[in-house]
């Protein structure tokens, strides 16, 4: 049985008890016992004696369909929750609306027993309306964020190489600049950040070829 295994920040790969080939497709079962069919990419290794595959789903499923779909479902809880906290406000008009405005209560009179009720019953919906409207913010802020990634390239995509290969130009392209002085050194660490950032892109191209760009022979 083929199984997902992880391989570096947002790459899980596929490993496997046989052999395959570029373009190949297999299953691969997740930890929950779901198959999914994927295509092979580059052969990547062995660990614990199953060999590692770069992979794809073969329906095009990836890390920025995943990050649009967690949008969408909080997106769809935040909606949820602003409905419940509008009806709980509104609970808690109804809950007093018999009651003048201002009207205190009339303590031994008849109704302080129901004046006292609907008080309460009042401060119980409002408090539930405050609640499901913080739910709802807290759902959109993560909605928004899920958003933002649903944008992002990350090396658990073909398209990766490209990506990178763009950013550790710029970042070269800076690293030369600050050292020549056509960009000043801001502050005391400029150059050696800029260096880390040359570093750290053709890490990031490293194994961005690894996974994807000309098969590596077993």
């Amino acid at each position: 049985m083929n199984t997902y295994t992880k391989f570096c920040p947002n790459v899980w790969v596929a490993q496997c008890e046989e052999t395959y080939k570029k373009g190949d497709e297999i299953i691969v079962t997740t930890k929950h016992g779901k198959e999914n069919e994927c295509i092979v990419w580059n052969y990547l290794g062995m660990k614990n004696g199953l060999y590692l595959y770069s992979i794809t789903r073969a329906d095009g499923f990836n890390s920025q369909e995943r990050a649009r779909a967690k949008a969408e479902r909080y997106e769809e809880w935040a909606d949820k929750a602003h409905q419940r906290s509008e009806e709980a406000f509104e609970r808690s008009e109804r809950a007093v609306a018999g009651i003048p405005m201002g009207q205190p209560i009339l303590v031994g009179h008849h109704s302080e027993r129901a004046h006292r009720a609907a008080i309460d019953k009042s401060w119980a919906a409002m408090g539930k309306s405050v609640e499901e409207m913080h739910k709802a913010e807290a759902h959109e802020s993560k909605a928004a964020y899920w958003e933002r990634m649903a944008d992002k390239l990350d090396l658990s995509m073909p398209e990766s190489i490209e990506f990178y290969q763009h950013k550790l130009e710029v970042a070269k392209e800076y690293h030369e600049g600050v050292k020549s002085g056509k960009y000043p050194r801001e502050h005391a660490y400029t150059l050696t950040y800029a260096k880390n950032a040359v570093n750290e892109a053709q890490k990031n191209l490293n194994l961005a070829i690894k996974l994807w760009g000309e098969e590596v022979a077993q």
